[in-house]
């Protein structure tokens, strides 16, 4: 994540949901992040012994942001999974986040 605004700080809310068989789906992380003004935050969330998982996000303020959020999978050796990876163009809009419970 990366707030590319030059004044306002950033609340950005990420939710992450993994699955062992694809067609369910259950609440793994959920973490909130406070971004300053050109700060950027790289997060790990281990999901090993899923087939799927789904990452959901929200930026909760400034309600007009800069805030760019890319996603990519890791394998075990910490590189990057360039097939597994989701930038800013490829996430589809959500009216809301899934409620963890």
């Amino acid at each position: 994540m990366k707030n590319e605004s030059t004044e306002d700080t950033a609340t950005i809310v990420v939710l992450v949901f993994s699955s062992v068989d694809s067609s369910s789906f259950v609440p793994a992380y959920a973490e909130s992040f406070i971004l300053a003004p050109n700060q950027t935050e790289i997060t790990t969330f281990f999901i090993g012994g899923n087939v799927a998982y789904e990452v959901q996000y929200s930026v909760i303020d400034p309600v007009l942001n800069n805030v760019v959020v890319s996603v990519f999978g890791i394998d075990e050796f910490g590189n990057l999974v360039t097939d597994r990876r989701y930038t800013p163009a490829e996430f589809t809009s959500i009216p809301g986040l899934t409620p963890m419970s």
